[in-house]
């Protein structure tokens, strides 16, 4: 019998040390603002993964741990069977989360001033890790046109070249703008890694999260794991992935990379020994290689809520708040929305939305060059929370007259 998920349940998050709704005062935002930044979402996991943590939980010892064969299957079986991607157990270096992931890519595969590029406007901490390490931050600024964002490959090619690009850190499918790129994209900057000698860090987290519409093409959008894409990219890159955003286990902090290239992966780990990590905890590997085996009917089951909540927005958008635009996602539950034509900078969009409807969302120039006038909003969440948050944005810009 399968379990039933209601995803418009409301749970109170508050005083769980929750990130996301706990610590609205130290991060400037009025104590009483509706959250919907932080990419972690309000709704509880798959029952498997609920059952098996309490199975070790009830045993009461929680001593150090290390996976073994079926962890590793699980993961490998995942990828496989949803990403058609057959890998090897001895690619993967687990870590405690993506962000520390890429932060030992960085020092592992540059040394300080080496030029690493981004694509913004996009996930801020790649900006942060690149600097607080020493390095060269090198920006490939996406272009906006009227079908959504794509890539400047030209600009892409003369700043890998004319910078000495060591490093690209690609964001695959795209956070916070929502493209999933297509094959033939990811093998043009392939192509230009490839003549320039440059090694990719591929953050994959939201792969599991694409719309089923097609592209303009009428190709089903489908997302493309960059070591699929040439025998170059294959041994030159890292593909960063993790179940955290999949099936909402941040908390749990458990990342898997793959690195086919042995050199490349004796560099990462040595890296990560220099940090000191270990052991990964207990809890993360249960709930990872739980989620991977039995959670795909509950993901089935969010998605479809995740597409309901997108068509809410949209219509929301059109019918009551024409001033704020959808930039249409293919992929992930962050939508990235233009507030442009309100006229507003950010200091004043920022006291509109966070002040006046007290609404707690990310700031599009957090994201770099490209994301001023723009606000990422997180769907993964009830539908009352959602229609609370646009109501509240919509009631603040009639007050204003705008």
């Amino acid at each position: 019998m399968r379990e039933v998920y209601d995803f418009d349940q409301v749970i109170d998050r508050r005083g769980t040390y929750s990130l996301k709704y706990d610590f609205a005062r130290e991060r400037g935002m009025p104590y009483d603002a509706l959250p919907l930044w932080v990419a972690d979402m309000d709704l509880p996991c798959p029952q498997p993964v609920r059952d098996a943590l309490r199975r070790y939980s009830e045993m009461g010892i929680f001593g150090y741990s290390a996976p073994k064969y079926p962890y590793y299957e699980a993961v490998m079986e995942w990828f496989a069977n949803y990403h058609d991607w057959g890998t090897e157990e001895k690619w993967i270096v687990r870590t405690p989360g993506v962000v520390f992931a890429i932060a030992q890519c960085i020092r592992a595969l540059t040394k300080e001033g080496d030029s690493v590029l981004i694509q913004p406007p996009v996930y801020y901490p790649f900006r942060q890790l690149i600097l607080k390490n020493g390095r060269k931050l090198v920006m490939n600024q996406l272009e906006e046109t009227a079908n959504g964002y794509r890539v400047d490959i030209m600009d892409f090619y003369r700043k890998v070249e004319d910078e000495n690009v060591k490093l690209f850190i690609l964001c695959s499918p795209h956070n916070p703008v929502g493209r999933v790129w297509q094959r033939g994209e990811l093998q043009e900057m392939d192509e230009v890694c490839r003549r320039c000698g440059v090694t990719v860090v591929s953050d994959e987290i939201h792969s599991d999260f694409v719309m089923s519409y097609p592209d303009r093409y009428g190709n089903p959008v489908q997302h493309t794991v960059y070591a699929k894409v040439s025998d170059y990219a294959r041994e030159n890159s890292v593909i960063c992935t993790s179940p955290s955003k999949t099936f909402n286990l941040a908390g749990l902090q458990i990342s898997n990379l793959f690195i086919p290239n042995e050199d490349l992966r004796n560099k990462v780990k040595a890296e990560i020994a220099r940090s000191g990590y270990d052991e990964s905890g207990l809890m993360g590997l249960v709930a990872c290689e739980t989620a991977y085996r039995e959670g795909v009917y509950w993901l089935g089951e969010l998605r479809r809520h995740l597409y309901r909540n997108l068509q809410f927005v949209r219509r929301f958008l059109e019918t009551e708040m024409p001033q704020v635009k959808l930039v249409e996602p293919q992929g992930t539950y962050l939508l990235w929305l233009d507030f442009r034509s309100l006229g507003l900078d950010d200091a004043q969009k920022a006291k509109l939305v966070n002040e006046e409807a007290k609404v707690w969302l990310d700031a599009g120039s957090m994201f770099g060059p490209g994301g001023e006038g723009f606000e990422r909003i997180n769907i993964a969440c009830p539908r009352q929370t959602l229609e609370e948050a646009l109501t509240r944005i919509r009631d603040a810009i009639k007050r204003r007259g705008l």
